[in-house]
């Protein structure tokens, strides 16, 4: 569903994406392992399977950035983007990071801060959900459907930076259609779910259509290039499928709590 970074290929080096994106997802792990541990400490509650959801997170986009993947050329960089683009994203945004990042840190201007920048007109920008999945969707048509890919697939710089961006577009993408940490507005089920519905059928008519024709300037074998799309298609699908299963849960408690409130207000009409 979103841009699928490079592979790198024969010849290219993994560790010049992958080392690096070592370090950052274990800095950012043991950050919010040692946020989690504060909110514990002091007794607030905080479920535990939040972290091991997003240590899964961090973990997969390191397996993805280091190499190694199993098939060919073309199948091993589409296991990247549904790793990396897709299924790690929704790791990292079920363990709501923003929500713990605001509770763990004490009053004062670095909160104040954070929670400006998350409430600010650009961010609240780039996750709505129609723009998020523009960016999403669009950067992986003008990926694979111009000469981008076969120009950076090879090149380690421009692949680390397509790693990046397959990362932050996924992040973006998944947080504006699960709306799980606060934000400037919060976009209906509507919205989301339709947005949900559009991009998911862009990423599969692209599968189907790298099913029969590699992107421009690249020679893969057919086995290799129909393996690929066959992982694009089916794994998008059950990623799609879990963003599904989050926005409905959400509704289903949404409810529940209006229910409840409504409940409430009526004791308290009944009492007076």
């Amino acid at each position: 569903m979103t841009l699928a970074h490079a592979h790198p290929g024969p010849g290219a080096d993994p560790s010049a994406a992958g080392w690096p994106a070592l370090g950052a997802a274990l800095s950012v792990t043991v950050l919010y392992l040692l946020a989690a541990r504060r909110l514990r400490r002091r007794g607030d509650l905080w479920p535990r399977w939040r972290d091991g959801s997003f240590a899964a997170g961090g973990a997969a986009v390191v397996w993805a950035a280091l190499g190694g993947h199993p098939g060919g050329p073309f199948t091993g960089h589409m296991i990247q983007h549904l790793v990396v683009g897709m299924a790690a994203p929704l790791l990292l945004v079920l363990a709501r990071p923003l929500t713990l990042a605001l509770r763990a840190l004490g009053p004062g201007s670095v909160r104040r801060g954070l929670l400006a920048l998350a409430r600010s007109r650009p961010v609240g920008l780039l996750v709505c959900p129609p723009v998020a999945g523009l960016l999403d969707v669009g950067g992986m048509w003008l990926l694979y459907r111009t000469g981008l890919f076969a120009a950076v697939r090879h090149q380690p710089l421009p692949h680390a930076l397509v790693h990046a961006h397959l990362l932050a577009a996924g992040l973006l993408f998944t947080f504006a259609v699960c709306r799980l940490d606060p934000v400037r507005r919060r976009w209906g089920l509507a919205v989301r779910g339709v947005t949900l519905l559009a991009v998911g059928a862009a990423h599969g008519v692209l599968a189907k259509s790298l099913y029969a024709v590699p992107p421009p300037g690249t020679a893969f074998g057919t086995a290799d290039l129909r393996a690929g799309a066959r992982w694009m298609y089916y794994g998008g699908d059950l990623v799609e499928v879990a963003l599904a299963v989050v926005l409905g849960v959400g509704w289903y408690a949404s409810a529940g709590r209006a229910r409840a409130r409504r409940a409430r207000r009526e004791r308290a009409a009944l009492v007076a």
